[in-house]
Protein backbone atom coordinates (compact mmCIF):
# COMPACT_ATOMS: atom_id res chain seq x y z
CA UNK A 1 0.00 0.00 0.00
CA UNK A 2 1.62 3.32 -1.01
CA UNK A 3 0.56 6.73 -0.86
CA UNK A 4 -0.87 9.64 -3.28
CA UNK A 5 -1.96 13.14 -2.82
CA UNK A 6 -5.25 14.18 -3.76
CA UNK A 7 -6.38 17.47 -5.19
CA UNK A 8 -6.84 19.14 -1.80
CA UNK A 9 -3.03 17.76 -0.64
CA UNK A 10 -4.52 15.22 1.43
CA UNK A 11 -2.34 12.06 1.47
CA UNK A 12 -3.95 9.01 0.90
CA UNK A 13 -3.02 5.50 0.75
CA UNK A 14 -2.50 3.63 -2.76
CA UNK A 15 -4.49 0.09 -2.46
CA UNK A 16 -4.15 -2.86 -4.25
CA UNK A 17 -7.61 -3.69 -5.20
CA UNK A 18 -9.92 -7.10 -6.35
CA UNK A 19 -13.11 -6.07 -7.78
CA UNK A 20 -15.45 -9.58 -8.24
CA UNK A 21 -18.31 -9.17 -10.28
CA UNK A 22 -19.86 -10.99 -13.16
CA UNK A 23 -20.66 -7.80 -15.60
CA UNK A 24 -17.73 -6.52 -17.40
CA UNK A 25 -19.43 -2.85 -17.67
CA UNK A 26 -19.00 -2.64 -13.72
CA UNK A 27 -15.80 -4.27 -13.69
CA UNK A 28 -14.23 -1.77 -15.76
CA UNK A 29 -17.06 1.34 -14.21
CA UNK A 30 -14.73 0.08 -10.91
CA UNK A 31 -11.63 -0.19 -12.81
CA UNK A 32 -11.58 3.25 -14.35
CA UNK A 33 -13.02 4.97 -11.76
CA UNK A 34 -10.45 3.73 -8.92
CA UNK A 35 -7.40 3.58 -11.46
CA UNK A 36 -7.96 7.30 -11.76
CA UNK A 37 -7.57 7.62 -8.00
CA UNK A 38 -4.34 6.30 -8.22
CA UNK A 39 -5.41 2.67 -6.90
CA UNK A 40 -4.05 -0.89 -8.56
CA UNK A 41 -6.88 -2.84 -9.91
CA UNK A 42 -7.97 -6.26 -10.92
CA UNK A 43 -10.72 -7.49 -12.38
CA UNK A 44 -12.33 -10.99 -12.25
CA UNK A 45 -15.61 -12.53 -12.94
CA UNK A 46 -15.89 -15.56 -10.79
CA UNK A 47 -14.83 -16.93 -7.23
CA UNK A 48 -12.30 -19.21 -8.77
CA UNK A 49 -10.43 -16.71 -10.49
CA UNK A 50 -10.88 -14.29 -7.82
CA UNK A 51 -9.01 -16.75 -4.67
CA UNK A 52 -6.65 -17.81 -7.98
CA UNK A 53 -5.79 -13.80 -7.63
CA UNK A 54 -5.83 -13.79 -3.73
CA UNK A 55 -3.69 -16.72 -3.55
CA UNK A 56 -1.02 -14.99 -5.86
CA UNK A 57 -1.15 -11.56 -4.21
CA UNK A 58 -1.76 -10.06 -1.39
CA UNK A 59 -4.72 -6.90 -1.80
CA UNK A 60 -5.82 -4.04 0.38
CA UNK A 61 -9.30 -4.25 -0.67
CA UNK A 62 -11.86 -6.11 -2.74
CA UNK A 63 -15.35 -5.41 -4.32
CA UNK A 64 -17.08 -8.46 -4.20
CA UNK A 65 -20.77 -8.87 -6.15
CA UNK A 66 -23.03 -10.89 -4.00
CA UNK A 67 -24.48 -12.61 -7.19
CA UNK A 68 -22.00 -14.18 -9.43
CA UNK A 69 -24.28 -16.02 -11.91
CA UNK A 70 -25.14 -19.30 -10.47
CA UNK A 71 -22.58 -18.55 -7.21
CA UNK A 72 -23.10 -16.88 -4.55
CA UNK A 73 -20.67 -13.62 -3.45
CA UNK A 74 -20.95 -14.19 0.12
CA UNK A 75 -19.03 -17.70 0.41
CA UNK A 76 -16.23 -15.95 -1.16
CA UNK A 77 -15.88 -13.30 2.09
CA UNK A 78 -14.64 -16.22 4.46
CA UNK A 79 -12.38 -17.42 1.77
CA UNK A 80 -10.66 -14.01 0.76
CA UNK A 81 -10.17 -13.30 4.51
CA UNK A 82 -8.90 -16.29 5.02
CA UNK A 83 -6.03 -16.00 2.38
CA UNK A 84 -5.29 -12.08 3.45
CA UNK A 85 -6.75 -11.54 6.94
CA UNK A 86 -6.27 -7.89 6.39
CA UNK A 87 -7.98 -7.09 3.07
CA UNK A 88 -10.76 -5.22 3.20
CA UNK A 89 -14.12 -6.56 1.89
CA UNK A 90 -16.94 -4.22 0.36
CA UNK A 91 -20.28 -5.90 -0.64
CA UNK A 92 -21.92 -4.65 -3.56
CA UNK A 93 -25.14 -5.71 -5.03
CA UNK A 94 -28.45 -4.20 -6.95
CA UNK A 95 -30.39 -6.90 -3.65
CA UNK A 96 -29.61 -4.77 -0.94
CA UNK A 97 -31.52 -5.75 2.36
CA UNK A 98 -30.91 -4.59 6.03
CA UNK A 99 -30.72 -8.97 6.24
CA UNK A 100 -27.79 -9.54 3.70
CA UNK A 101 -25.95 -6.73 4.83
CA UNK A 102 -25.60 -7.85 8.47
CA UNK A 103 -24.76 -11.08 6.87
CA UNK A 104 -22.04 -10.00 5.08
CA UNK A 105 -20.66 -8.18 8.17
CA UNK A 106 -20.98 -11.02 9.99
CA UNK A 107 -18.67 -13.20 7.67
CA UNK A 108 -15.73 -10.48 7.36
CA UNK A 109 -17.13 -7.83 5.56
CA UNK A 110 -15.92 -3.88 6.21
CA UNK A 111 -18.87 -2.24 4.01
CA UNK A 112 -21.66 -2.38 1.83
CA UNK A 113 -22.42 -0.78 -1.41
CA UNK A 114 -25.60 -1.21 -3.02
CA UNK A 115 -26.02 -0.67 -7.04
CA UNK A 116 -26.72 1.22 -8.85
CA UNK A 117 -23.85 3.24 -7.45
CA UNK A 118 -21.69 6.10 -8.57
CA UNK A 119 -18.33 6.64 -8.70
CA UNK A 120 -18.21 9.30 -5.47
CA UNK A 121 -19.69 6.60 -3.81
CA UNK A 122 -17.05 4.31 -4.73
CA UNK A 123 -14.34 6.95 -3.84
CA UNK A 124 -15.94 7.51 -0.77
CA UNK A 125 -15.70 3.72 0.68
CA UNK A 126 -12.38 3.16 -1.05
CA UNK A 127 -11.14 6.09 0.67
CA UNK A 128 -12.60 4.92 4.04
CA UNK A 129 -11.09 1.31 3.42
CA UNK A 130 -7.83 2.49 3.06
CA UNK A 131 -8.05 4.77 6.17
CA UNK A 132 -8.47 1.15 8.22
CA UNK A 133 -5.99 -0.54 6.31
CA UNK A 134 -3.52 2.75 7.61
CA UNK A 135 -4.63 2.87 10.64
CA UNK A 136 -4.33 -0.44 11.49
CA UNK A 137 -0.87 -0.99 10.12
CA UNK A 138 0.40 2.29 12.18
CA UNK A 139 -1.41 0.63 15.30
CA UNK A 140 1.14 -2.72 14.23
CA UNK A 141 3.82 -0.58 14.10
CA UNK A 142 2.97 1.18 17.62
CA UNK A 143 2.84 -2.12 19.84
CA UNK A 144 5.36 -3.14 18.18
CA UNK A 145 7.65 0.02 19.10
CA UNK A 146 6.03 -0.23 22.23
CA UNK A 147 6.97 -3.65 23.10
CA UNK A 148 10.52 -3.42 22.16
CA UNK A 149 11.27 -0.08 23.23
CA UNK A 150 15.03 0.38 24.38
CA UNK A 151 17.99 2.97 25.09
CA UNK A 152 20.08 0.88 22.53
CA UNK A 153 17.81 1.67 19.90
CA UNK A 154 19.78 5.16 20.24
CA UNK A 155 22.55 4.95 17.62
CA UNK A 156 24.37 8.16 18.97
CA UNK A 157 28.18 7.91 18.85
CA UNK A 158 32.13 8.89 19.25
CA UNK A 159 32.87 5.85 17.29
CA UNK A 160 34.29 6.63 13.77
CA UNK A 161 33.42 2.93 12.86
CA UNK A 162 30.15 3.25 14.18
CA UNK A 163 29.71 6.57 12.61
CA UNK A 164 30.13 4.78 9.25
CA UNK A 165 27.89 2.28 9.92
CA UNK A 166 25.23 4.38 10.76
CA UNK A 167 25.69 6.99 7.92
CA UNK A 168 25.97 4.22 5.40
CA UNK A 169 22.49 2.45 6.98
CA UNK A 170 20.85 6.20 6.66
CA UNK A 171 21.60 6.32 3.42
CA UNK A 172 20.86 2.77 1.69
CA UNK A 173 17.39 3.42 3.84
CA UNK A 174 16.30 4.92 0.95
CA UNK A 175 16.65 2.60 -1.21
CA UNK A 176 15.01 -1.37 -1.66
CA UNK A 177 18.26 -3.07 -1.91
CA UNK A 178 18.91 -6.01 0.56
CA UNK A 179 21.09 -5.16 3.40
CA UNK A 180 23.70 -7.44 5.54
CA UNK A 181 24.66 -6.38 8.36
CA UNK A 182 28.26 -7.89 10.06
CA UNK A 183 29.14 -8.22 14.18
CA UNK A 184 29.74 -9.76 16.85
CA UNK A 185 26.84 -11.02 19.16
CA UNK A 186 25.02 -8.33 20.97
CA UNK A 187 26.54 -5.43 18.99
CA UNK A 188 23.67 -3.93 18.11
CA UNK A 189 23.08 -5.59 14.46
CA UNK A 190 19.09 -5.69 15.13
CA UNK A 191 18.44 -2.34 16.64
CA UNK A 192 20.33 -1.03 13.25
CA UNK A 193 18.01 -3.15 10.56
CA UNK A 194 15.03 -1.94 12.71
CA UNK A 195 16.25 1.77 12.38
CA UNK A 196 17.06 1.25 8.62
CA UNK A 197 13.08 0.33 8.43
CA UNK A 198 11.98 3.40 10.34
CA UNK A 199 14.45 5.70 8.28
CA UNK A 200 12.77 4.00 4.62
CA UNK A 201 9.54 4.77 3.27
CA UNK A 202 8.35 1.47 4.66
CA UNK A 203 8.08 2.48 7.58
CA UNK A 204 4.25 2.58 8.02
CA UNK A 205 4.41 -0.50 7.16
CA UNK A 206 5.06 -3.78 9.18
CA UNK A 207 8.41 -5.11 10.49
CA UNK A 208 9.10 -9.01 10.92
CA UNK A 209 11.59 -10.71 12.33
CA UNK A 210 12.42 -14.66 11.92
CA UNK A 211 15.36 -16.05 13.96
CA UNK A 212 16.59 -18.51 11.88
CA UNK A 213 18.66 -20.77 14.39
CA UNK A 214 15.70 -20.81 16.59
CA UNK A 215 13.34 -23.06 14.67
CA UNK A 216 13.81 -26.78 12.93
CA UNK A 217 13.93 -26.58 9.32
CA UNK A 218 10.85 -27.40 8.75
CA UNK A 219 8.43 -25.06 11.16
CA UNK A 220 11.36 -21.95 9.96
CA UNK A 221 9.70 -23.08 6.27
CA UNK A 222 6.35 -22.35 7.52
CA UNK A 223 7.29 -19.51 9.52
CA UNK A 224 9.01 -18.01 6.61
CA UNK A 225 6.39 -18.85 3.46
CA UNK A 226 3.35 -19.67 5.26
CA UNK A 227 1.15 -23.21 5.04
CA UNK A 228 -2.06 -24.33 4.67
CA UNK A 229 -4.26 -26.48 6.65
CA UNK A 230 -3.21 -30.26 6.88
CA UNK A 231 -0.03 -29.42 5.35
CA UNK A 232 1.65 -31.05 8.39
CA UNK A 233 0.52 -32.22 11.92
CA UNK A 234 -0.44 -29.67 13.84
CA UNK A 235 -1.26 -27.39 10.90
CA UNK A 236 -4.49 -26.75 11.92
CA UNK A 237 -5.53 -23.63 10.61
CA UNK A 238 -3.94 -21.89 7.36
CA UNK A 239 -0.79 -19.40 8.46
CA UNK A 240 0.03 -16.93 5.96
CA UNK A 241 4.01 -16.63 6.65
CA UNK A 242 5.42 -13.73 7.63
CA UNK A 243 6.84 -12.76 4.29
CA UNK A 244 3.08 -12.54 3.56
CA UNK A 245 1.93 -10.25 6.06
CA UNK A 246 4.80 -8.19 5.66
CA UNK A 247 3.68 -7.09 2.78
CA UNK A 248 5.64 -3.69 1.69
CA UNK A 249 7.28 -3.63 4.73
CA UNK A 250 10.23 -5.19 5.68
CA UNK A 251 11.57 -8.84 6.56
CA UNK A 252 14.74 -9.09 9.18
CA UNK A 253 16.75 -12.97 8.88
CA UNK A 254 18.49 -12.69 11.89
CA UNK A 255 21.57 -15.02 11.93
CA UNK A 256 20.98 -15.94 8.04
CA UNK A 257 24.42 -17.46 8.61
CA UNK A 258 22.66 -20.73 10.13
CA UNK A 259 19.59 -20.81 7.49
CA UNK A 260 19.26 -24.52 6.59
CA UNK A 261 20.31 -25.52 3.32
CA UNK A 262 16.98 -26.74 2.42
CA UNK A 263 15.24 -23.70 2.91
CA UNK A 264 18.23 -21.44 1.07
CA UNK A 265 17.18 -22.01 -2.68
CA UNK A 266 13.63 -21.07 -2.11
CA UNK A 267 14.91 -18.20 -0.24
CA UNK A 268 17.36 -17.10 -3.23
CA UNK A 269 14.16 -17.29 -5.84
CA UNK A 270 12.33 -14.83 -3.39
CA UNK A 271 15.14 -12.71 -3.95
CA UNK A 272 15.89 -13.07 -7.42
CA UNK A 273 11.94 -12.82 -8.45
CA UNK A 274 9.76 -12.19 -5.41
CA UNK A 275 7.92 -15.74 -5.84
CA UNK A 276 7.35 -18.33 -3.04
CA UNK A 277 5.05 -20.93 -2.10
CA UNK A 278 2.85 -21.97 1.14
CA UNK A 279 3.96 -25.68 2.29
CA UNK A 280 1.20 -28.04 1.22
CA UNK A 281 0.43 -25.55 -1.29
CA UNK A 282 1.82 -25.92 -5.50
CA UNK A 283 -0.08 -21.97 -5.97
CA UNK A 284 3.16 -19.23 -6.68
CA UNK A 285 2.43 -16.46 -4.25
CA UNK A 286 4.37 -12.81 -5.40
CA UNK A 287 5.06 -10.28 -2.05
CA UNK A 288 7.12 -7.15 -2.28
CA UNK A 289 9.07 -7.39 0.74
CA UNK A 290 12.66 -5.84 2.08
CA UNK A 291 15.12 -8.37 3.24
CA UNK A 292 17.86 -7.29 5.83
CA UNK A 293 19.76 -10.09 7.27
CA UNK A 294 22.55 -9.97 10.62
CA UNK A 295 25.37 -12.36 10.80
CA UNK A 296 28.19 -13.24 13.37
CA UNK A 297 29.80 -15.81 11.69
CA UNK A 298 31.87 -15.79 8.51
CA UNK A 299 30.05 -15.79 5.91
CA UNK A 300 32.87 -16.25 3.22
CA UNK A 301 34.44 -19.00 5.43
CA UNK A 302 30.61 -20.81 5.51
CA UNK A 303 30.13 -20.73 1.59
CA UNK A 304 33.97 -22.27 1.06
CA UNK A 305 32.78 -25.36 3.47
CA UNK A 306 29.83 -25.90 1.84
CA UNK A 307 27.16 -24.74 4.30
CA UNK A 308 25.75 -21.54 2.54
CA UNK A 309 25.05 -20.72 -1.10
CA UNK A 310 27.47 -18.75 -2.49
CA UNK A 311 24.38 -17.40 -4.82
CA UNK A 312 22.59 -16.45 -2.10
CA UNK A 313 25.40 -14.82 -0.45
CA UNK A 314 25.97 -12.50 -3.42
CA UNK A 315 21.71 -11.36 -3.46
CA UNK A 316 21.97 -10.45 0.59
CA UNK A 317 24.89 -8.51 0.63
CA UNK A 318 24.25 -5.93 -1.77
CA UNK A 319 25.30 -3.66 0.73
CA UNK A 320 27.12 -4.77 3.69
CA UNK A 321 27.34 -2.94 6.85
CA UNK A 322 30.21 -4.17 9.76
CA UNK A 323 29.49 -2.89 13.18
CA UNK A 324 32.15 -2.89 15.50
CA UNK A 325 32.43 -4.34 18.83
CA UNK A 326 31.92 -2.51 21.69
CA UNK A 327 35.96 -2.91 23.04
CA UNK A 328 36.89 -1.16 20.18
CA UNK A 329 34.12 1.83 20.25
CA UNK A 330 36.03 4.13 22.92
CA UNK A 331 34.20 6.62 24.82
CA UNK A 332 31.10 4.83 23.57
CA UNK A 333 31.28 2.85 26.39
CA UNK A 334 30.36 5.08 29.16
CA UNK A 335 27.73 6.86 26.67
CA UNK A 336 25.93 4.12 26.57
CA UNK A 337 26.08 3.03 30.16
CA UNK A 338 25.30 6.70 31.19
CA UNK A 339 21.91 6.08 28.91
CA UNK A 340 21.34 2.82 29.98
CA UNK A 341 21.41 3.68 33.87
CA UNK A 342 18.36 6.68 33.34
CA UNK A 343 16.52 4.39 31.70
CA UNK A 344 16.81 1.21 34.25
CA UNK A 345 16.86 3.94 36.85
CA UNK A 346 13.29 5.07 35.92
CA UNK A 347 12.16 1.50 35.33
CA UNK A 348 13.49 0.44 38.63
CA UNK A 349 12.80 3.99 40.51
CA UNK A 350 15.61 4.78 41.65
CA UNK A 351 16.88 8.18 41.89
CA UNK A 352 20.93 7.21 40.57
CA UNK A 353 23.22 9.89 39.12
CA UNK A 354 25.77 8.33 37.95
CA UNK A 355 28.77 6.08 38.56
CA UNK A 356 31.45 6.76 40.90
CA UNK A 357 35.32 6.48 39.10
CA UNK A 358 36.10 3.22 40.24
CA UNK A 359 32.57 1.54 38.51
CA UNK A 360 33.07 4.21 35.91
CA UNK A 361 36.83 3.24 35.82
CA UNK A 362 35.96 -0.81 35.96
CA UNK A 363 33.04 -0.36 33.14
CA UNK A 364 36.18 1.47 30.49
CA UNK A 365 38.80 -1.70 31.14
CA UNK A 366 36.28 -4.28 30.76
CA UNK A 367 36.90 -5.58 27.44
CA UNK A 368 33.36 -6.26 27.26
CA UNK A 369 32.83 -9.35 24.74
CA UNK A 370 29.00 -9.59 25.05
CA UNK A 371 28.87 -6.11 23.41
CA UNK A 372 26.43 -3.55 23.64
CA UNK A 373 24.36 -6.97 25.39
CA UNK A 374 26.62 -7.40 27.88
CA UNK A 375 26.83 -3.35 28.59
CA UNK A 376 23.00 -3.48 29.27
CA UNK A 377 22.56 -6.80 31.58
CA UNK A 378 25.45 -5.07 33.84
CA UNK A 379 23.76 -1.44 34.28
CA UNK A 380 20.39 -3.07 34.80
CA UNK A 381 21.50 -5.47 37.54
CA UNK A 382 23.68 -2.36 38.62
CA UNK A 383 20.41 -0.15 39.21
CA UNK A 384 18.49 -2.94 41.05
CA UNK A 385 21.40 -3.57 43.58
CA UNK A 386 21.88 -0.10 44.17
CA UNK A 387 20.26 2.21 46.69
CA UNK A 388 22.75 4.99 46.69
CA UNK A 389 23.33 8.13 44.51
CA UNK A 390 25.69 6.17 42.23
CA UNK A 391 26.45 3.23 41.44
CA UNK A 392 29.64 1.78 42.51
CA UNK A 393 32.36 -1.16 42.13
CA UNK A 394 30.34 -2.89 45.19
CA UNK A 395 27.64 -2.98 42.41
CA UNK A 396 28.92 -4.74 39.56
CA UNK A 397 29.66 -8.24 38.43
CA UNK A 398 33.35 -9.29 40.18
CA UNK A 399 34.48 -9.98 36.46
CA UNK A 400 34.61 -6.07 36.22
CA UNK A 401 34.67 -4.48 39.66
CA UNK A 402 38.32 -7.28 40.38
CA UNK A 403 39.56 -5.28 36.83
CA UNK A 404 42.72 -4.17 38.60
CA UNK A 405 43.68 -7.59 40.04
CA UNK A 406 43.54 -9.53 36.65
CA UNK A 407 45.75 -6.74 34.77
CA UNK A 408 49.18 -7.55 34.26
CA UNK A 409 51.60 -6.16 36.51
CA UNK A 410 55.57 -5.27 35.83
CA UNK A 411 57.68 -7.88 35.70
CA UNK A 412 55.03 -10.60 35.07
CA UNK A 413 56.17 -13.17 32.50
CA UNK A 414 54.40 -11.70 29.22
CA UNK A 415 54.71 -9.87 26.46
CA UNK A 416 55.60 -6.36 26.27
CA UNK A 417 52.81 -5.12 23.98
CA UNK A 418 50.60 -6.27 26.95
CA UNK A 419 52.16 -4.18 29.54
CA UNK A 420 51.93 -1.12 27.04
CA UNK A 421 48.29 -2.04 26.40
CA UNK A 422 47.10 -2.63 30.36
CA UNK A 423 49.21 0.68 30.82
CA UNK A 424 47.34 2.55 27.91
CA UNK A 425 44.32 1.25 29.34
CA UNK A 426 44.70 2.70 33.17
CA UNK A 427 45.51 6.42 31.95
CA UNK A 428 42.73 6.39 29.60
CA UNK A 429 40.60 5.34 32.76
CA UNK A 430 41.88 8.29 35.03
CA UNK A 431 41.95 10.70 32.22
CA UNK A 432 39.76 13.20 31.51
CA UNK A 433 40.44 13.52 27.74
CA UNK A 434 42.57 12.11 25.04
CA UNK A 435 45.07 14.77 24.37
CA UNK A 436 45.47 14.82 28.66
CA UNK A 437 45.80 10.59 28.10
CA UNK A 438 48.50 11.13 25.57
CA UNK A 439 50.53 14.08 27.56
CA UNK A 440 50.78 11.16 30.11
CA UNK A 441 52.22 8.89 28.04
CA UNK A 442 54.46 11.17 26.51
CA UNK A 443 52.81 10.15 22.76
CA UNK A 444 50.85 12.66 20.20
CA UNK A 445 47.31 12.09 19.84
CA UNK A 446 48.07 10.10 16.01
CA UNK A 447 50.00 7.40 18.33
CA UNK A 448 47.35 6.90 20.81
CA UNK A 449 44.90 6.60 18.49
CA UNK A 450 47.20 4.14 16.65
CA UNK A 451 47.78 1.69 19.75
CA UNK A 452 44.16 2.33 20.34
CA UNK A 453 43.10 0.96 17.40
CA UNK A 454 46.02 -2.19 17.81
CA UNK A 455 44.56 -3.00 21.29
CA UNK A 456 41.05 -2.68 20.76
CA UNK A 457 40.37 0.01 23.66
Amino acid sequence: MQMHMNENSLQLPILSILVVDDEANIRKMLAVCLESEGHMVVGVSNPADAMAEANRRAFDLAFVDLRLGVEHGMDLIARLRAASPWTKIVVITAYASVDTAVEAMKRGATDYLPKPFVPSQVVMVTQKAGEMRRLEQRLAAVQEALERISPEADLTTTSPAMQRAVNLAREVATSNASVLIRGQSGTGKGVLARAIHGWSKRNGKSFAVVSCPSLSAELLESELFGHVKGAFTGALRDNPGRIATCEGGTLLLDEIGDLPLAIQPKMLRFLQDRQYERVGDATTRQAEVRVIATTNVDMDKAVREGRFREDLLYRLNVITIDLPALGQRGDDVMLLAERLLVFFARQNHRTITGFTSEAAGALKSHSWPGNVRELRNVVERAAILCHESQIGREHLPTSLSSVDALLPQVGDPIPLERLEEAHIRRVLVTSRTLDEAASVLGIDLATLWRRRKRYGI
